[in-house]
């Protein structure tokens, strides 16, 4: 079963250093440490971050102003989704 907490880690270890505020997906990309391809695992859940950019657009609301209210939104996102 994924864990949130691990979720919620890797999501702002991966996000933290974008230049926020973000106005789409793409302004995410220089900050992840292997780019589109960065991966996020918890318990048998796996995705990648252009994965995760494709299932959650419809549970993001940019523009975001800081890491935190993202990460959030992807959490709530993976919770709709029965992902997490």
């Amino acid at each position: 079963m994924a864990d949130e907490a691990e979720f919620r880690e890797q999501f702002h270890d991966a996000f933290e250093g974008a230049d926020y505020p973000v106005s789409s997906p793409m302004d995410l990309v220089p900050a992840l440490p292997n780019g589109p391809g960065t991966r996020f695992e918890s318990g048998d859940t796996s995705f990648t971050a252009m994965e995760l950019a494709t299932k959650m657009n419809d549970a993001q609301d940019f523009p975001y102003d800081n890491v935190d209210a993202l990460v959030d939104d992807l959490i709530e996102g993976l919770k709709q989704k029965d992902m997490l």
